[in-house]
């Protein structure tokens, strides 16, 4: 095995003991000696590729990253066929995701969180490019940002264990979220209001 391939099989090897390490023992237990044993490397190993915790939590995020922007790409290339809004089909389609592959994300953040949270600069800009695109595709765009917004809540509430739907009303949820048919009236009866510059949530007058 030559040397890179060594390096890519020990970096695979850390983010998934680092993985295993915060969903089995908390974020809070995440050390450069305990991702050692786990992954069955050395010490001097480990530190010759991360340095530091904050390096490992880095590669963990874009390996998480990497690993949902390749789903959200396949997803809105065959979305295109069948929907107007392709870019909000892909970002609903993988805040599901999300949930079906709970391992990921959710420990991923947290443990950024309590160490750096600067280290989530990077998945911060990378939803504001998409939301971007959402708003450009969508003949409604605050609609489309309502949307979104609900996919990314209850993928949030999911993955931390706060959500107080049962997985069958989740289901059933992202269903109606990805599906344009039940939001096209909407959409329709928004327009006038925006084409006449009229607010859409007007203040209730006191009698």
């Amino acid at each position: 095995m030559d040397n890179a391939s060594r390096s890519e099989r020990s970096r695979n090897a850390v983010i998934q003991a680092a993985l295993t390490i915060i969903a089995r023992d908390g974020p809070g237990q995440l050390t450069l000696d305990a991702i050692a044993r786990e992954s069955g490397l050395s010490k001097g190993g480990l530190t010759h590729q991360f340095p530091s915790k904050v390096a490992v939590l880095k590669a963990l995020l874009e390996y998480q990253v990497a690993h949902f922007e390749a789903f959200s790409s396949d997803y809105k290339t065959k979305a295109a066929k069948r929907s107007a809004q392709p870019e909000l089909a892909a970002q609903i389609a993988t805040s599901h995701q999300a949930i079906v592959e709970p391992h990921s994300v959710a420990f991923a953040l947290l443990a950024a969180l309590a160490e750096d949270p600067s280290l989530l600069a990077a998945p911060r800009a990378i939803d504001a490019r998409n939301v971007e695109v959402i708003k450009q595709e969508a003949a409604d765009p605050d609609l489309a940002l309502l949307r979104w917004s609900a996919a990314r809540g209850l993928a949030l509430t999911a993955m931390f264990g706060f959500c107080p739907f049962s997985e069958s009303e989740r289901e059933r949820l992202f269903s109606r979220l990805l599906d344009d048919a039940q939001w096209t009236g909407l959409e329709q009866a928004a327009k006038p209001a925006a084409a006449a510059g009229e607010p859409r949530v007007r203040a209730t007058r006191r009698r």
